[in-house]
C-alpha cells in the first residue's frame, strides 16, 4: 500500500477531477446545443489540473532551492501561449477555423515530441526500460508526423503557394513514404531492445518530420475534413504517450480521450465519403482549385434564373431545403440564410437544412457556422435523415456547396464515384447560388448545374441572400 502525503493526495484528486471534467465535457460535445458548455467544462478541468501541478511543484519537499529562472520561463510561456491562443480563438473567422485547428494540432504534436526528446536526452548514458523506450519513441514519431502534417494541412487550407489545396504528387512519393516509415520502424525496433542512441533517435525524428510532409502533400482538398480529424487523433495519441513518459495520469487520460474520439470521428467521416482511410492517405481525390473556371462539359446547358424568379419560387413553396456549403462560409452568409429562413417561415414555408458530413473544411463546420447564427438545432438535418425528403421538396436552395451535391458520384469512373451525396437533384425545383461556374475541390464539373430543373443564381452568397430576403419580403 502506498502512503501518500497530503500534498500528493491533493494533486492526485485534482488530476482525477480534471479527468472527469474532460469526460463530461467531451460527452456534451455530441450536440451543438451543449457543445459550448462542454468546451468550458473541459477547459475548467485543464485549469484545475495545471493549477494542481503548479502547487505540487511549489511545495513538494524535494524541490530544494526555488528556481526563479525556471518559473519565469514557465509563466512567460503560459502568458505568451495562452494570450495568443485566446486572441486567436476570439478573433478568428469561422472560415479560418479549420486552419486554426490544424495549427493547434501542430502545436500539440510538436510539444508532445519535445517533451519526449527532453526526457530522452536527460537520461543519456542510462539503459531505459522497455516501457519508457516505447512511450518515448512513439511520442517522438507520432508527434513529429503530426507537427509537419498539420502545418502542411493548414497551409493547404490557407491556399499558400508552397502548399496548394490541390493534391501535390511527389515523384516516387509512395516509395519515399514507405522508406521513411521503414526507417522509423527499424530505428524504433533498435531502441526497443534497450539501446540508448541519440543519433538513432535523431534519425527517427527527421524521418518522421519528412513523413508528415510526404503524407499530407498528396491529399486533395476534398479529403481535408478527414485529414484534420486524423491529425487531431494523432495529437491526442502523442499527448497520451507524453503522459507515459512523464508518468502523468492527467496527460494520459486527456490524450487518450482526444486520440480515441478523433479516431472514431475519422472512421465516421471516411465512411460518409465511402472511402477507406488508407485510400485517402495514399492520395486524395481530385484536387482542383475552386477558383478555376469550368465549362459545361457534362452534356447540357446551364439555365440562369433571375433574383425575382428565385424569390417567387421560394415564397410560394410549401417546403424548402437549404444546402449550405463552403461558399456560404467564405461569404460569412450564415446570418443571411437564417434571415431568409425566418422570412419564408413567416409565409408558412417549411424550411430545413441539409448537412453533409464533409460540408466545409472540417468535421461539423456547417453545424458550428449555422449555430453561430442561431439557426434552430432541430432544423439541421444530417444527410441520411434529409435525403428521403428531397423527393417531396418543392425547392432545394444550394448555397456554395459543390462536390457534396454532384450526381456524378453515382456513376463509375468519376473522381468522386461512390461518395455519398445529398440528393438535391430529386427536388422538384433547384436553385444554386454561387459566384461563378467554378469547380469544387474534386476539380470536376457538377452535373447538377446542367439539370433542367436547376436555375443558377450567380451572386455572392452574402449579398445575394440579402437581395433575396428583400425580394421575398416584397411579395
Amino acid at each position: 500500500m502506498v502512503n501518500l502525503t497530503p500534498l500528493d493526495a491533493f494533486v492526485r484528486l485534482a488530476w482525477l477531477l480534471g479527468a472527469v471534467a474532460f469526460v463530461i465535457g467531451l460527452s456534451r460535445m455530441n450536440s451543438p446545443a451543449t457543445a459550448r458548455n462542454g468546451n468550458l467544462v473541459s477547459a475548467g478541468g485543464m485549469v484545475l489540473a495545471i493549477g494542481a501541478t503548479a502547487v505540487y511543484l511549489l511545495f513538494r519537499p524535494s524541490t530544494g532551492s526555488f528556481n526563479v529562472v525556471g518559473w519565469l520561463i514557465i509563466l512567460a510561456g503560459i502568458a505568451v501561449g495562452g494570450g495568443y491562443g485566446l486572441y486567436s480563438a476570439r478573433t478568428v473567422k469561422m472560415t479560418a477555423m479549420p486552419q486554426l485547428v490544424s495549427l493547434f494540432n501542430a502545436v500539440g504534436g510538436g510539444a508532445a515530441a519535445l517533451i519526449a526528446i527532453d526526457e530522452y536526452l536527460r537520461h543519456a548514458g542510462t539503459v531505459p526500460g522497455l516501457q519508457e523506450n516505447v512511450a518515448t519513441v512513439l511520442d517522438i514519431a507520432i508527434g513529429a508526423v503530426t507537427f509537419t502534417g498539420s502545418l502542411i494541412a493548414s497551409g493547404k487550407l490557407m491556399g499558400l503557394r508552397i502548399t496548394p489545396s490541390r493534391a501535390v504528387k511527389i515523384p516516387g512519393g509512395q516509395l519515399v513514404t514507405l522508406v521513411l516509415a521503414a526507417v522509423v520502424i527499424a530505428g524504433s525496433a533498435f531502441l526497443f531492445l534497450g539501446n540508448y542512441n541519440a543519433a538513432v533517435m535523431a534519425g527517427i525524428l527527421i524521418a518522421a518530420l519528412i513523413f508528415g510532409i510526404t503524407l499530407a502533400l498528396p491529399i486533395g482538398g476534398a479529403d481535408m475534413p478527414v485529414v484534420i480529424s486524423l491529425l487531431n487523433s494523432f495529437t491526442g495519441t502523442a499527448v497520451a504517450m507524453a503522459g507515459f513518459v512523464l508518468n502523468n495520469p492527467v496527460l494520459i487520460i486527456a490524450g487518450a480521450l482526444v486520440g480515441a474520439s478523433g479516431a472514431i470521428l475519422t472512421k465516421l467521416m471516411a465512411d460518409a465519403m465511402n472511402r477507406s482511410i488508407l485510400n485517402i492517405m495514399l492520395g486524395g481525390f481530385g484536387g482542383g482549385d475552386s477558383a478555376t473556371a469550368a465549362v459545361a462539359g457534362v452534356g447540357g446547358s446551364v439555365r440562369e434564373v433571375s433574383l425575382d424568379d428565385a424569390a417567387i419560387q421560394l415564397a410560394y413553396a410549401s417546403s424548402v431545403i437549404v444546402v449550405p456549403g463552403y461558399g456560404l462560409a467564405v461569404a460569412q452568409a450564415q446570418h443571411g440564410v437564417r434571415e431568409l429562413a425566418e422570412v419564408l417561415e413567416a409565409k408558412g414555408v417549411d424550411v430545413k437544412y441539409a448537412i453533409h458530413p464533409v460540408a466545409g473544411r472540417m468535421p461539423g463546420h456547417m453545424n458550428v457556422l449555422l449555430a453561430e447564427a442561431n439557426v434552430p438545432y432541430p432544423q439541421l438535418r444530417e444527410m441520411d435523415d434529409i435525403n428521403p425528403e428531397f423527393d417531396r421538396c418543392d425547392v432545394a436552395l444550394v448555397i456554395g456547396a459543390n462536390d457534396v451535391t454532384n450526381p456524378a458520384a453515382r456513376k463509375p469512373g468519376s473522381p468522386v464515384s461512390g461518395m455519398p451525396i445529398l440528393d438535391v437533384d430529386h427536388a422538384k425545383n433547384i436553385i444554386v447560388m454561387k459566384r461563378s461556374m467554378g469547380r469544387g475541390y474534386a476539380g470536376i464539373d457538377n452535373e447538377l448545374y446542367t439539370n433542367p430543373k436547376t436555375g443558377m443564381l450567380f451572386k455572392d452568397a452574402k449579398a445575394g441572400l440579402a437581395e433575396l430576403v428583400a425580394a421575398v419580403k416584397a411579395l
